[in-house]
């Protein structure tokens, strides 16, 4: 590197989000995940042994997937290569591995290749990656926000380790705060920042457990509070104070954990239905507003409720279908935000009212029925007969018509080898 790409670099670290600045350097400042990497653990061996596996870390923003990686490969002493999902293809591949090859040749230098979101590569990206990582041309870091169960080939995951990696604590991220506080060469140290009392723990709970939101926040809230009077300390170093009144104007909640098409829109659908299965009202209120205020479409939300309404209430409460659809169809005309309380009056209803699934459970053993067992031809007086053709040969013959018929109008309506089946207890 010459002296310009060298001042290049530094200029650009100076200049990068305190979330990147502050990222730990060594394991014992790696903040959270004690179950992941923490003093015994597996991973924690591994990398003290300098014998790493290709492993796939799953865990939402935040969290410290990039962090760790950059670790391991510092730890271990391998040269570390990044590429993002996003915005690299196989010839990006392709270029890392011909470059690990080489290094791996001429001085058994090992390469560490961390793909962020790996999620977002297409099968034959993925594909092509599996020789280097069976062979040990490279090692494989990759970090999905999405389970890697339904976004990682089964080949590729099979070869690799999955960690999974949870929200930070609040106290795990006011931790962060302070040091980035009091860390003069890449936090903020050079300044005398002073947080009013639970000034932090406001940031924390604002970012819900990710780190970069939480760390941003601060120098964000920093950055503002600096336009105000400035004063300084006995080091000369400019005294800023952190109300929780300027941060709450400058840091706000802008940011939900959901993916229409990921797994957490799955998760968040399950338990609104679970809760109103589980007859709780306050649980169901709060997994719909979670789903909308996040940016759910309405009328999936509506749909799921219908269904809910015959699958899970049925023949226990009639009007629950009757209300399900009326909240449909008022989402249908209204949209969001106004819809909101039409699904939340639903919702409630469903939750409260009284549960059976006999006709889901009978529906259930009548799609067995037919999928299991010949196709029963219908008999004789049960077929319609228009013409006097399919009269001579029997079809409707000795059909009872119940509203005239006089006496005993018991007869069997279904086929001979099904003669009193119940399907529906």
């Amino acid at each position: 590197m010459d002296l310009f790409a060298f001042k290049t670099a530094q200029l650009a670290k100076k200049e990068a989000p305190l979330s990147d600045r502050i990222r730990a350097e060594n394991l014992s400042d790696f903040v959270g995940q004690t179950d992941v990497v923490g003093e015994g653990t597996a991973l924690r061996g591994l990398i003290e042994k300098d014998d790493v596996p290709s492993m796939i870390f799953w865990g939402p923003p935040g969290t410290g997937k990039t962090t760790l990686a950059r670790l391991i490969a510092k730890l271990t002493k391998s040269l570390f290569a990044q590429l993002s999902a996003t915005s690299s293809g196989v010839a990006d591949l392709r270029k890392v591995v011909a470059e690990a090859e080489d290094r791996r040749k001429f001085n058994g230098t090992r390469t560490i290749v961390f793909v962020d979101e790996i999620h977002r590569w297409n099968k034959a990206q993925q594909d092509a990656f599996l020789p280097y990582v069976e062979d040990g041309t490279v090692t494989l870091i990759g970090a999905t926000t999405e389970n890697p169960s339904f976004e990682v080939n089964a080949a590729l995951l099979s070869r690799c380790r999955v960690f999974v990696l949870h929200k930070l604590e609040s106290a795990d991220i006011v931790a962060l705060l302070r040091r980035a506080l009091v860390d003069a060469d890449r936090g903020l140290g050079h300044l005398d920042v002073r947080p009013e009392e639970g000034v932090l723990e406001m940031i924390a709970a604002v970012a819900d457990g990710d780190a970069r939101v939480a760390l941003n926040a601060l120098e964000l809230s920093v950055k503002s509070a600096q336009n105000a009077r400035k004063t300084f300390d006995t080091a000369n170093k400019p005294v800023i104070q952190l109300s929780r009144e300027q941060v709450g104007k400058t840091v706000k909640r802008s940011h939900l954990l959901y993916d229409k098409s990921g797994e957490e829109h799955y998760n968040l659908i399950s338990a609104l239905h679970k809760s109103l299965r589980g007859s709780n009202p306050d649980a169901a209120l709060y997994w719909l507003g979670r789903m909308l205020e996040a940016g759910e479409d309405p009328l999936y939300v509506a749909r799921r409720l219908v269904r809910f309404a015959s699958e899970d209430i049925g023949l226990a409460d009639p009007q629950a279908l009757v209300q399900a659809n009326a909240a449909f169809q008022a989402a249908h005309a209204l949209g969001m935000p106004e819809c909101d309380v039409c699904l939340a009056q639903a919702a409630v209803y469903l939750a409260k009212a009284p549960k059976s699934i006999a006709v889901y459970g009978a529906y259930g053993r009548v799609k067995q029925e037919i999928a299991t067992a010949p196709n029963e031809p219908v008999p004789l007086h049960l077929r319609n007969a228009p013409t006097e053709l399919m009269k001579d040969i029997g079809y409707g013959k000795g059909y009872v018509y119940p509203p005239t018929a006089q006496g005993e109008t018991r007869q069997d309506y279904l086929p001979p080898r099904l003669k009193g089946k119940k399907f529906l207890p």
